[in-house]
């Protein structure tokens, strides 16, 4: 094969390898969704609208979902201290995955002044998928315990998905979070590439996901003066 169709063939191979990892990047979309919820409390019927957010981080082989409260919902007709309030509640799981995942979290840190909206803190839980595919991440019923009380609160507004994300049931790959961020990174420790000389190492180097800029125009160049440069003097 001559030099230059070598140097064509290792930028084009790049340029695949690029574009592999592009198109395997996994999937997350996130939408803040204002959810209406009916509560049944001690003291009678309350109702509230709340901005719920549902993020995902990649976690061993689940994933970390945090759920948040953008607004207090309900309300108590005498002073809550502090933790005496412990809210959890559920996400419903729909698409390639079906079911329902619980939330929990910590008692409230402070004291909630009488009829006021309670702010629920962020509640999370571990999910590990059952099935690959792409799964939605909706709001589902809150449940507040104070005081030896119980207050559910039911959507009412059939809320769509605060979370979408694509899975994969089994495996420990990467995702993208509702944050719009992805967690995971490949390492190459303890690799080693082959050094049988400078076309093999170019090779080698342009095999990578991660050297994706030898498919450009620079790259290209700095292939030919490698050679080049490697060639002995006639």
């Amino acid at each position: 094969m001559s030099y230059r169709k070598r140097t064509a063939a290792l930028a084009s191979a790049a340029a695949l390898a690029g574009s592999a990892v592009w198109m395997a990047a996994p999937v997350a979309r996130a939408e803040v969704v204002d959810v209406n919820y009916q509560c049944k409390t001690p003291i009678g019927d309350k109702s509230a609208v709340s901005p719920i957010d549902i993020k995902g981080v990649k976690s061993g082989s689940g994933y970390r979902i945090t759920m948040s409260w953008q607004k207090g919902v309900s309300s108590s007709p005498v002073e809550l201290g502090k933790g005496a309030m412990t809210p959890s509640a559920t996400i419903a799981l729909d698409g390639a995955d079906s079911g329902t995942l619980t939330v929990t979290g910590p008692a409230n840190d402070a004291a909630i002044p009488a009829n006021t909206p309670i702010k629920i803190n962020d509640l999370s839980g571990t999910y590990t998928p059952k099935k690959s595919g792409e799964v939605t991440f909706t709001a589902g019923v809150l449940t507040i315990k104070a005081l030896g009380t119980t207050t559910t609160c039911t959507p009412t507004n059939d809320p769509g998905p605060s979370l979408t994300l694509d899975v994969t049931a089994g495996a420990g790959g990467t995702t993208g979070s509702a944050q719009g961020g992805d967690s995971g990174s490949g390492s190459g420790s303890g690799a080693e590439l082959p050094q049988t000389g400078p076309e093999d190492s170019a090779l080698a180097l342009g095999t990578l996901g991660g050297t994706v800029l030898l498919a450009g125009a620079a790259g290209a160049l700095w292939l030919s003066r490698r050679n080049q440069g490697a060639r002995p003097g006639r």
